[in-house]
């Protein structure tokens, strides 16, 4: 159990909402498959791609709170590895494992997606070890991350012509990042401040992104209502109130309504059902938040 705490569950379903709205960005579903949609074969780039994904972001946690180790003990040492449950070394092995593993089904996918993993694997390590300490740095790094996971899923096809899409990700966790750094003493409005205007800006673009495609368009503005109703209610909550349980629950909503923001991206590339499937992770990853961490 304190490995799989390790992983963080609650989070691992906002990881493949990103792959899934890659593979819609990509034009994967009207040139991807050639034998039919269920149970074909030329199915399989993605699932390598979603497993690649889940592999990646299980490691790089475990890896964080290896390199937190001495910090947990002091402010969360119910986790995993100041508890004891899990020793340093073990979520070392553990974490390096998993990271390796999700380079080679990457691989499986496509030879470019297991570049853009490696690179992934790389950005992860650089904040693990060593941006997130670093005030500018540490939000950017982490938003790199899922821009770049994003763009693993674009990479399906071997074709990273629309990478640009992983800008809005980008912005999108440098926002959740900048709110976290209030998550143990409170006292944060500065940093809340800054982060409504970067989801706002978040909000403008997926909204112009589907203004480019009228056919879908409606449909993306109704799954982009819901995503901005999750997550400026506790926003505006925790700038109210700004102590640390009002900061942690406006963290969590950023983090897995990533699955929602992924869900009408997606719609405007393909049709209401498929941001429909991948709106339903949202409830899981709500479940599994009850029992799991989530930051």
């Amino acid at each position: 159990m304190g490995y799989f705490r390790l992983a963080r569950p609650a989070n691992l379903p906002t990881a493949m909402a990103d792959i899934m709205a890659g593979l819609a960005i990509s034009g994967f579903f009207g040139f991807g498959l050639e034998a039919g949609f269920a149970g074909s074969r030329s199915l399989m780039p993605a699932a390598w791609l979603l497993l690649s994904s889940v592999a990646l972001y299980a490691g790089g946690v475990a890896l964080n709170d290896v390199f937190d180790a001495a910090l947990d003990k002091v402010e969360r040492p119910e986790r995993p590895i100041p508890s004891g449950v899990v020793s340093r070394r073990a979520a070392a092995v553990y974490g390096g494992t998993l990271l390796f593993l999700g380079v080679g089904l990457a691989f499986l996918a496509h030879p470019v997606s297991a570049y853009v993993a490696l690179l992934l694997g790389l950005a992860i390590l650089a904040y693990d070890a060593f941006s997130k300490k670093i005030a500018f740095l540490g939000p950017l790094n982490m938003g790199i991350c899922r821009g770049l996971n994003l763009v693993l899923g674009i990479s399906v096809l071997g074709d990273l012509s629309q990478w640009g899409y992983a800008v809005i990700p980008v912005v999108y966790i440098f926002a959740i990042t900048m709110i976290s750094r209030g998550e143990v003493h409170g006292n944060n409005k500065k940093h809340i401040l800054w982060a409504a205007f970067l989801y706002l800006l978040v909000i403008f673009s997926l909204t112009y992104v589907a203004s480019m495609y009228p056919a879908n368009n409606l449909q993306a503005l109704l799954f982009l209502g819901i995503f901005a109703f999750l997550v400026l209610t506790p926003l505006m909550k925790a700038y109210r109130e700004n102590h640390p349980e009002n900061i942690r629950k406006a963290v969590m909503a950023g983090v897995l309504s990533l699955i929602v923001m992924d869900a009408a991206l997606s719609v405007v590339f393909t049709t209401w059902w498929y941001g429909f499937i991948i709106l339903l992770l949202w409830p899981f990853s709500r479940m599994l938040s009850k029992f799991f961490a989530v930051t």
